[in-house]
């Protein structure tokens, strides 16, 4: 019976948060204008349920949802963008593509290592060689989860020019957030709706539900305090349909750019590639094959199959 009771207290408390999400997202359109908002929208999971609640909220919105195509996206979640898109809605969906391909991008930026914070970190020494500078310091100064761990200091030696590729945390940037920028300014909707979740972590600790830059509002992040159960209850209670990567057999976490060298499951989402979508692993391997040889020769976040 006290079991009965604490079910029917989380469902209500979930319900209250629902509801406080659809009039945030009601009371912020309204206040801004529909005509100066789009959605972000990846084809993933969190996206995914965003698109879902602005539905939820107003009804029969005309917000187109814009899924940037940095060329390197899972199959299964390019298919349900696809999808969607030929689905009869009151709202618009585009397909945007970067300017260069992502080979290129990433010889002229530099690759992605471990995290967005460390990337950058090491760009900067790459760039101007001052380990001593206060920035890089208070990163390597860090405890903890987010600490730079002991066998990737080297980066901030001379030594990190014998890897020989660059590391910068550029490609999101490039790949993803600059098409959306321009988007944003051809077609006059300065304000971005984002499907941004603190509890993810990472950069994302600090993800308001309200953005704002020099006293401007920015963009709109309505599921900033919502949390992964939270989600998983909203899907499953309002039929919500998702891509099928992130189900079984296959039971992604996350989606995004595949096998990107941030991700910190790589390994085993690299082995679930390899066995249910080879050509897939194949493209990645090719990809970013400099990062992925440097982890497996130090030991971090892949396996050295040739030591086993």
């Amino acid at each position: 019976m006290s079991g009965q009771k604490r079910k029917d207290t989380k469902m209500t408390e979930n319900e209250f948060l629902l509801q406080d999400r659809l009039a945030k997202i009601r009371s912020t359109i309204g206040q801004y204008g529909e005509e100066n908002f789009f959605v972000s929208f990846s084809g993933g999971k969190d996206s995914t349920v965003l698109s879902a609640l602005i539905d939820m909220a107003l009804p029969g919105n005309k917000i187109p949802r814009v899924f940037a195509n940095t060329g390197i996206e899972y199959n299964m979640i390019v298919d349900f963008v696809e999808k969607v898109k030929d689905q009869p809605h009151t709202w618009e969906l585009i397909m945007l593509q970067p300017k260069r391909p992502i080979k290129e991008t990433l010889n002229e930026e530099g690759y992605p290592f471990k995290s967005k914070e460390h990337a950058a970190a090491v760009a900067s020494y790459q760039i101007h060689g001052n380990k001593d500078g206060k920035w890089i310091q208070g990163y390597l100064a860090k405890e903890g989860r987010y600490a730079c761990p002991n066998l990737l200091r080297y980066q901030f030696t001379d030594e990190v020019d014998r890897m020989g590729f660059k590391i910068s945390d550029k490609c999101c940037y490039r790949l993803k957030e600059e098409p959306l920028k321009n988007y944003q300014k051809e077609n006059k909707r300065p304000y971005g709706i984002l499907g941004l979740m603190r509890e993810e972590g990472g950069r994302r600790n600090r993800t308001q539900c309200l953005r704002f830059k020099g006293g401007k509002f920015k963009n709109f992040q309505p599921m900033a305090v919502v949390t992964k159960d939270w989600e998983e209850w909203f899907i499953e209670t309002y039929h919500v349909e998702i891509c099928d990567i992130y189900k079984e057999p296959y039971s992604l976490e996350r989606t995004g750019c595949k096998g990107c060298p941030f991700n910190p499951h790589l390994q085993k989402d690299l082995e679930m590639l390899k066995e249910k979508f080879p050509s897939e692993y194949k493209q990645c391997e090719i990809i970013w094959k400099p990062v992925y040889k440097e982890y497996r020769r130090i030991g971090y976040r892949l396996k050295d199959e040739k030591k086993e």
